[in-house]
């Protein structure tokens, strides 16, 4: 699990919620402390067992560059309700927990974001599945889409044996009060090898046990079973990027090369950075982030 390094929010940044048709999902919203918003804003979408903190160390500077950024909680992850703790307005039917469907929230998230106008979307890990449907959508409104540590398809290697031996832990009782005993069993000692401090050890249980059981089970099936739509993504006419740290341990670094040149994406290495550059290495991050921002905009101003 991704592990912000720190939580104390920066300057320009708050918590907020966005109303979707189904119902709210959380968020933090990232403004300029000076100046406007006249750059297409946009929206960044975690990974497995993550949260939009793991975005916490680069908000303040992509809105720094004169745009809104919002990173969300996907449904059923941290503060973001459970799908199964909601009930839709009439005629309004609840999404599910399956990638199409979350793509779909994203659309709709940068729809409201957006104002209509073009976002430009960013999916780290199982984020980058979710963003790929999202771009996928016929009404989805692209400025541009980063696949940040994310595949082609299912997850391998030692992530998807995790994966799966979450999945078996959970599926027979997918419960709060399984959540609680797998975080005591398990994961706070993964947590406290990271030498975690206490504040951050709280969080990471908080996020954990509040997150929907049958979200996780959900998410980690198509973790493992995610089709490759790349010859579909490269069908859509906007800017890509992927971008992964040279230290990736997730998707083989030759598969992201590959959807990289299959999609006709530009390819960008983090020195340094593992699975995480947004926590590892947020100002190489956000630096890059900005850069292809603005150059597609600029481009598109021609």
């Amino acid at each position: 699990m991704s592990t912000p390094e720190f939580l104390d929010l920066p300057p320009g940044v708050r918590h907020t919620d966005l109303r979707l048709s189904y119902g709210p999902v959380a968020a933090l919203r990232a403004l300029p402390t000076s100046g406007g918003t006249e750059l297409a804003p946009a929206v960044l979408v975690h990974g497995f067992t993550g949260s939009k903190e793991d975005f916490i160390a680069l908000l303040q500077s992509l809105a720094q560059a004169g745009r809104e950024v919002v990173a969300v909680d996907l449904p059923g992850s941290h503060r973001s309700p459970g799908l199964e703790t909601l009930t839709p307005p009439p005629g309004v039917e609840l999404p599910d927990y399956r990638l199409s469907s979350l793509g779909r929230v994203v659309t709709e998230v940068m729809d409201q974001v957006g104002d209509g106008g073009p976002v430009h979307l960013v999916g780290h890990s199982f984020g980058g599945l979710v963003s790929r449907e999202a771009a996928l959508t016929e009404l989805s409104p692209l400025a541009s889409l980063t696949l940040m540590c994310s595949g082609p398809g299912p997850l391998s290697g030692q992530g998807a044996a995790r994966t799966r031996n979450l999945i078996a832990a959970l599926s027979m009782a997918p419960t709060a009060e399984r959540l609680r005993e797998l975080w005591d069993e398990r994961f706070e000692l993964e947590a406290r090898s990271r030498a975690v401090g206490p504040e951050m050890l709280a969080f990471l249980r908080e996020r954990f046990v509040n997150s929907s059981a049958l979200a996780l089970v959900r998410m980690a099936e198509d973790l493992l079973g995610a089709p490759d739509r790349v010859d579909e993504l490269a069908e859509v006419d906007v800017p890509k990027l992927v971008l992964y740290g040279e230290n990736d341990d997730a998707w083989p670094l030759a598969e992201q090369d590959g959807m990289a040149e299959r999609l006709g994406a530009r390819r960008l290495v983090v020195p340094g950075a593992g699975h995480s550059p947004n926590v590892e290495a947020p100002e190489t991050t956000s630096s890059a982030l900005t850069s292809f921002w603005n150059e597609t905009e600029s481009v598109g101003r021609r």
